[in-house]
């Protein structure tokens, strides 16, 4: 028989992301019961930074346990729900329990969506976690080195290729940055692939990158990408297969390279479909504006998971951002112990970096680029993310990178130890 227990402060938040992690935050003293995988917080726009190793993987992350210290934390994932009886069963570390709760939080976000692309499972490689950046980082790393090995100037420069899928800001920013780490990485440790050519390929079958942003700020960014960086970039047009040597593109483009990344947008949870939860036809859970589930009087969901309408943005739902998500979680706080009120957000501006010294912003009345626009982007992210301490240790990640070169050591050994007998 399982063994029961109840949420702490009736609030049980299922999911320990962005969207959940500041719910149970925001709750403060009434607390909160958290069921999530980890015991950490991803702060998802400092993930390229911590690819390129600009930053260290653990400063973007926030444990839980001090971002919501009035919160209990079960490390583990929500199996079933009983709505008549107001219960879940969790299986965690600690064993299998069932909870009951007074308030339901469902914040499970979101898993990385592909097609069905020849190749892609195989040898592809997501950008969605801390253990995506960590391993990008060291294959990028031991490709350099693979590439410095070889006699063949050919498979050199198939060691060089790198394809991005995907023109959003996960993957402009991803690829921005593990181009710099290259280049920076071949121009001062690696002298004879200086005259090896590297080929960097960015893709997506929108008409444009960074499609969500002003237009000129993503021409801007567009032409720098080209000019500058001398990166290809193919739009309006898919990957159509992947074979570990050369992608294949729907426009006939055939790309020699052992690195293709999938930044191609996010999906729901296919975990929501344990819940008991009313989902729309994209798979997320309907909400009304006060960020209540559909047909139920004790359950709420926000972030990645649901499909939030913004009173601000009439007839358009959120899109999967942390900026979003944050906002949903400041309204639903206040929603769970007070008088419901609609949820509406419109957003103050957005930016993303492009490398070293270089970024886009746009604020209210304003768009910039190059040096302001990175230095206003990392402006925004300290403020974001929350406590002191991880802002203390980004900063200092920040300061030292000033004055020192990209560290190049490639640790793809890290999980993986010897057994004692070997």
């Amino acid at each position: 028989m399982r063994e029961r227990r109840k949420a702490t402060g009736g609030t049980l938040v299922v999911g320990g992301g962005f969207a959940g992690a500041y719910v149970a935050r925001l709750l403060g003293r009434r607390g909160a019961t958290i069921v999530n995988p980890d015991n950490f917080m991803l702060y998802t726009p400092l993930l390229p930074e911590a690819a390129a190793g600009t930053l260290e993987p653990r400063h973007v992350v926030v444990p839980l346990r001090q971002m919501c210290q009035h919160a209990e934390l079960l490390l583990g994932h929500v199996t079933s729900r009983d709505p008549e009886r107001r219960t879940v069963v969790a299986e965690t570390l600690g064993g299998t329990f069932e909870i009951t709760y007074e308030r339901l939080v469902v914040a499970l976000g979101s898993v990385t969506r592909t097609f069905p692309v020849p190749g892609l499972a195989e040898h592809g490689r997501g950008f969605k976690d801390v253990a995506d950046a960590i391993a990008l980082r060291n294959h990028l790393l031991r490709s350099l080195e693979s590439a410095a090995a070889r006699l063949d100037p050919t498979e050199a420069e198939r060691d060089l290729g790198f394809v991005f899928v995907g023109a959003g800001y996960a993957g402009v920013e991803a690829l921005a940055e593990l181009n710099d780490l290259a280049h920076a990485a071949v121009r001062r440790s690696y002298p004879t692939l200086r005259n090896v050519r590297q080929r960097w390929v960015l893709v997506d079958a929108a008409p444009t990158i960074l499609s969500d942003i002003p237009r000129k700020l993503g021409e801007y960014t567009h032409r720098y990408l080209e000019e500058k960086r001398g990166i290809e970039i193919h739009v309006g047009t898919t990957l159509t297969s992947f074979d570990d040597r050369e992608a294949v593109l729907g426009d006939g483009t055939r790309i020699p390279a052992r690195t293709l990344v999938w930044a191609a947008g996010v999906r729901p949870t296919p975990l929501l479909a344990t819940l008991d939860l009313p989902l729309d036809a994209r798979g997320r859970v309907t909400v009304d504006p006060t960020l209540q589930v559909t047909g139920t009087n004790d359950v709420w969901a926000l972030g990645d998971c649901a499909a939030v309408p913004n009173e601000r943005t009439p007839g358009r739902f959120d899109p999967p951002t942390c900026q979003h998500a944050l906002r949903q979680a400041r309204r639903l706080a206040k929603n769970l112990h007070g008088e419901p009120r609609p949820y509406g957000y419109r957003m103050l501006g957005q930016v993303a970096t492009l490398g070293r010294y270089k970024g886009i912003a746009e604020l209210p009345g304003l768009r910039l680029r190059g040096f302001l626009g990175w230095f206003v982007a990392r402006t925004y992210h300290l403020y974001a993310l929350p406590t002191f301490r991880r802002k203390a240790r980004v900063v200092t990640d920040w300061t030292v990178s000033l004055f020192f070169r990209r560290d190049i050591v490639e640790l793809s050994a890290l999980g993986h130890p010897h057994r004692l007998d070997s």
